[in-house]
């Protein structure tokens, strides 16, 4: 189960990040990630693998649907 997205800073140091206090995420051209608080945090992923492991984090919250199953598949 996934509970927390795992990053790495720009000094190579690895970190778990809450994924509900993600406000938005940027590329300048390195990735910035804005949490809720207004702190920035410059990881190594990409833009659209942080986004990746956003997403991820809310489905597996069950928050988004997980597009591997159908609704009939739900019940």
């Amino acid at each position: 189960m996934i509970i927390m997205i795992l990053l790495t800073r720009l000094s190579g140091d690895g970190f778990v990040l809450n994924g509900d206090l993600v406000k938005y995420v940027e590329s300048c051209p390195d990735t910035l990630v804005t949490l809720t608080s207004g702190e920035t945090i410059m990881v190594r992923e990409s833009l659209d693998e942080v986004v990746r492991r956003a997403v991820a984090y809310q489905q597996a919250k069950n928050l988004l649907p997980n597009p591997k199953y159908t609704p009939c598949e739900l019940r």
